[in-house]
């Protein structure tokens, strides 16, 4: 494997473990670094994903683009641009003082985050980690 990919593999990771590790606290919990950590995680994975693929991609953290330059590879991923949308919301939405992220907001990020990097390893030809 490429040592580009596997670097943007390693950082989604750490961010899909801080995310978890966030989400299952049992005091103290923040919501808002869940939310932030789970967007990271599926940020990077569709970064690997395109690098991988030598498709060349800006620095965005808008999924949405990100999933629509994998289409050519995963055609069936455009109906991941819904929650794209929704996700990528949280990559600067609960970062500054104003909004805070709900445990709702938390719930919803996990669950898009274990989905989507579940479906991007598949594609990667990682093991389901």
């Amino acid at each position: 494997m490429n040592e580009m990919v596997k670097e943007w593999i390693d950082k989604a990771e750490g961010d899909f473990s801080t995310a978890l590790r966030e989400y299952r606290a049992r005091t103290k919990r923040n919501p808002d670094a869940v939310c932030f950590h789970a967007q990271q995680c599926v940020e990077k994975y569709l970064k690997a994903c395109l690098q991988k693929n030598r498709i060349p991609f800006a620095k965005t953290h808008d999924l949405a683009v990100l999933v629509k330059a994998c289409l050519p590879l995963n055609p069936l991923w455009e109906s991941w641009i819904f929650d794209m949308d929704t996700l990528t919301r949280y990559a600067v939405l609960f970062r500054y003082p104003g909004e805070s992220a709900t445990a709702n907001d938390a719930a919803r990020a996990m669950r898009f985050a274990a989905s989507y990097r579940h479906e991007i390893r598949t594609a990667l030809g990682l093991d389901k980690a």
